[in-house]
């Protein structure tokens, strides 16, 4: 069953360093705590908003040992007025047996405000 496994954080400064930095932090926590391996992944959606452009989130799945050949693409949020700035989504579709109900979507730093509703790692 592939399941989607979604998580966000916000970087602290439009540069190459933070947003790397940030979304290494979150494709960590989603991969620990989903017991993610990367042949079990199908692909992975990034999405930044707008002032979010220094740097292409996906090379942080680089650094991941084997997820070299696992398929990222990178994305604009749509700009919706007030919405929350300098943010980074991750949506991995995953082939997983864990019911929807266990798997552990992860929202960190400012983007916990994203999902009061889950419980929050």
């Amino acid at each position: 069953m592939i399941r989607g496994v979604r998580g966000a954080t916000t970087v602290c400064a439009n540069t190459e360093e933070a947003i790397v930095s940030a979304t290494e932090e979150l494709v960590t926590n989603l991969i620990e705590l989903n017991q993610i391996q990367p042949d079990s992944v199908a692909s992975v959606f990034i999405s930044t908003t707008e002032d979010v452009d220094a740097a292409f989130p996906a090379k942080a799945l680089r650094k991941f040992a084997d997820w070299t050949y696992v398929p990222v693409m990178c994305m604009r949020e749509i700009p919706v007025p007030n919405s929350l700035k300098m943010c980074v989504r991750i949506m991995m579709h995953v082939n997983t047996n864990l019911p929807q109900e266990d798997v552990v979507h992860v929202y960190l730093r400012g983007a916990k405000v994203l999902r009061p509703d889950l419980k929050q790692q």
